[in-house]
C-alpha cells in the first residue's frame, strides 16, 4: 500500500490537473462567445418584425442544418424567405463551444432552449435543435460524406458531380482538421491494434478502416454550423424570421393547375407575441420543408395531410391522404461503455472514427463533468468547491437500422413536441449488429493502447473503472451481448425518415399529389449517411 503521503500528493496533483483543464475550457468559452459577428446576422429579424402578410418566391420552413444552404442557395436569385422558430447560436457560450455540448443538452426544455428535449416511446432521451443551424448547432460536430451505398439506396436523382461540388461548398467555409490529443490519439492507435485498419489519415470520405474526419470546431474550440453558411447568401434577396413558427402550410386549388390536385400557396406562422402573419408564395414559387426528421412530418399532419383515417381523428380537415405521413421513423441506435480514467484528459468530441464492413461505426469523446455529491448525505461534507471527473467514453452506432417506429401528434399545438417511437431492436439484425460493435469496443479496450487509461488495483492488476454498465465478462456469449445492447442502447441523434421517399415524396422531393411543395431534410432519408448526417444534409440543403 502506497503511503497516505503519496496518495495526498497525488490526489493533489490530479485536481490541479483537472482545474487546469476546466480553466482551459472556460478560456475556450470566453473565446467562442468573443466571435466576431457573423455576417449572417444582418438578413435576421425577430418575427415580430415581419408584416402580417408578404410575398416571396420560396418560402423554407426550418433554419437548420438542411435549410440554410437551401435558403442561401436560392437567394442568389429568388426572392427567400427562411421561418425559424428559434434564435441565433451567436453569442451563446454553451452554444458555440465544444465544452458547451453536454450542457446544452442536459439543459433542454419544452419551448424555449435552443435543444428542445423529448423522450421517444422507447424511454430514450432524445433531443432536437431549436435555433438557426438546428442540429448542427447542438451536435458533436464531427463532419464525413456519405458513404458511396447511400446515394444507391436512398431513392433521390443525384447528380454526382454537383454532389460534390456542393461538399466542397460547405468545407471551404465551415469545415476543419481537428489536432489530436491524448483520448483521441488513443482510440486511433486501439482501433488499428484492434484489427480496424487500414489507416486512412486525415478524410472527410466515408472509407473502411480508422480515420481522423473533419470538425466544424476550428482550433480554438469554436463551433461553425449550417447558420455560418446564410453568409454565402445574396443579402437582399433573403430574410430570416426567427422566434417564427410555422403553424400550417397553406393549401389552395385555385392557383392554375389542375383542380384535381392541390397546391402550396403560403404558411402561416406566429411569432413571440403569439401574432398571426401569413407568408405566401407568387405563382410559380414553392414552400420547402426543412424542419426535420420530426418537425416536417408533424407540420404535414397539423396542415391536413396525412392518414385519412389518422387525421379525422384528431378533427383535421384532410387536404390530401398519404398514409405514410409519419410512418417509417429510424434511430441509430448507441451503445458504449463510459470510464473515470487515472489520469486527467482534455475534452473531446469525436475526431476519429472506426468504420467497420459489418454495419458498425466506432467513436469516442472524452468530457469533464461535475460530480454531485448525493442529496442529504449525513456522511459525506459538501466540498467547499466544485469536484469534477473526467469521463471518458467509447461507443459504438449501428448503421442502416431495419427496425422502424412511427411518429404521432400528442397535441394540435405545433410547439409540443409529437408522440414518437422507434422500436429499436425489433429486427434482429440490428441486435446482431450491436453485439458485433460492442464485440470491437472489447477489443479496443484490450489493447494496449489504452493501457494508460486502466487503475492499478491494490492487488496489482490494472483493471477500468466503469462509469455505469461494464461489458459483460464473456464477450461470446450472445445472450448476454444482446441484454447489454437492449439495456444500454441509447441514442447518436442521428433519426431520420418520416417523409420518405417513394411513400410521401417523389425522386425530386415534392409531395406526392400536391404541387409547389417540397420537403428538403432528413425525414425523406430512409438511412442515415455515412457515420454522421450533417455533411450530407448541409450538402442535399446546396
Amino acid at each position: 500500500m502506497k503511503p497516505s503521503w503519496v496518495l495526498r500528493g497525488w490526489f493533489r496533483f490530479l485536481r490541479s490537473m483537472i482545474a487546469f483543464f476546466i480553466l482551459i475550457a472556460f478560456l475556450k468559452i470566453c473565446t467562442a462567445q468573443s466571435q466576431t459577428p457573423p455576417i449572417y446576422l444582418a438578413i435576421t429579424l425577430n418575427a415580430t418584425e415581419f408584416p402580417t402578410e408578404d410575398y416571396y418566391d420560396y418560402i423554407v420552413v426550418g433554419g437548420g442544418t438542411a435549410g440554410c444552404p437551401l435558403a442561401a442557395t436560392l437567394s442568389q436569385n429568388y426572392k427567400v424567405l427562411l421561418i425559424e422558430r428559434g434564435g441565433v447560436p451567436y453569442g451563446r457560450p454553451n452554444l458555440m463551444s465544444q465544452e458547451g455540448f453536454l450542457p446544452t443538452l442536459l439543459q433542454g426544455d419544452q419551448f424555449d432552449s435552443p435543444a428542445q428535449a423529448f423522450t421517444s416511446e422507447d424511454g430514450v432521451p432524445n433531443a432536437r435543435g431549436r435555433v438557426l443551424g438546428g442540429g448542427s448547432a447542438i451536435n458533436a460536430g464531427f463532419y464525413s460524406r456519405a458513404d458511396k451505398g447511400f446515394y444507391r439506396k436512398s431513392g433521390i436523382n443525384w447528380d454526382m458531380r454537383l454532389v460534390n461540388v456542393s461538399y466542397e461548398w460547405v468545407e471551404r467555409a465551415i469545415v476543419f482538421r481537428p489536432e489530436l490529443q491524448s483520448w483521441q490519439a488513443a482510440i486511433r492507435d486501439g482501433l488499428l491494434e484492434a484489427g480496424l485498419g487500414p489507416y486512412n489519415g486525415f478524410t472527410v470520405d466515408h472509407l473502411v478502416g480508422t480515420k481522423i474526419g473533419g470538425s466544424t470546431f476550428d482550433s480554438s474550440g469554436a463551433r461553425r454550423t449550417a447558420a455560418d453558411l446564410l453568409s454565402y447568401s445574396k443579402a437582399e434577396n433573403i430574410r430570416v424570421a426567427l422566434y417564427a413558427t410555422a403553424e400550417r402550410v397553406i393549401l389552395s386549388t385555385s392557383s392554375g393547375f389542375d383542380n384535381s390536385e392541390l397546391s402550396a400557396i403560403g404558411v402561416t406562422y406566429r411569432d413571440g407575441m403569439g401574432h398571426y402573419h401569413h407568408a405566401l408564395v407568387h405563382d410559380e414559387g414553392e414552400v420547402i420543408l426543412s424542419a426535420g426528421a420530426l418537425g416536417s412530418p408533424q407540420l404535414m399532419l397539423l396542415s391536413g395531410i396525412g392518414s385519412r383515417p389518422y387525421l379525422s381523428s384528431w378533427g383535421i380537415p384532410v387536404a390530401q391522404h398519404l398514409p405514410y405521413v409519419g410512418q417509417f421513423l429510424y434511430d441509430n441506435p448507441r451503445n458504449g461503455i463510459s470510464v473515470v480514467p487515472p489520469i486527467p484528459l482534455e475534452h473531446s468530441l469525436i475526431q476519429v472514427v472506426g468504420i467497420t464492413d459489418s454495419g458498425t461505426f466506432i467513436e469516442a469523446a472524452s468530457t469533464i463533468i461535475p460530480f454531485i455529491t448525493p442529496a442529504y448525505s449525513i456522511f459525506i461534507r459538501s466540498p467547499s468547491s466544485p469536484l469534477y471527473l473526467t469521463v471518458a467514453t467509447i461507443m459504438e452506432k449501428i448503421a442502416e437500422p431495419l427496425s422502424s417506429g412511427s411518429l404521432l401528434l400528442a397535441s394540435t399545438d405545433v410547439r409540443v413536441n409529437p408522440v414518437v417511437r422507434f422500436n429499436y431492436f425489433t429486427d434482429p439484425s440490428d441486435l446482431q449488429k450491436c453485439v458485433i460493435g460492442m464485440r470491437k469496443i472489447g477489443d479496443v479496450l484490450r489493447s494496449q493502447s489504452m493501457a494508460d487509461f486502466r487503475f492499478t488495483q491494490w492487488y496489482g492488476e490494472r483493471d477500468f473503472r466503469f462509469v455505469g454498465p461494464a461489458l459483460p465478462l464473456d464477450l461470446s456469449d450472445d445472450m448476454l451481448m444482446g441484454d447489454f445492447c437492449r439495456r444500454t442502447v441509447s441514442t447518436i441523434w442521428h433519426y431520420h425518415g418520416g417523409c420518405l421517399v417513394g411513400k410521401v415524396v417523389d425522386q425530386e422531393l415534392r409531395v406526392l399529389g400536391i404541387n409547389t411543395l417540397r420537403v428538403v431534410d432528413g425525414s425523406v432519408l430512409t438511412v442515415s449517411p455515412g457515420t454522421n448526417p450533417q455533411a450530407t444534409l448541409m450538402m442535399l440543403g446546396r
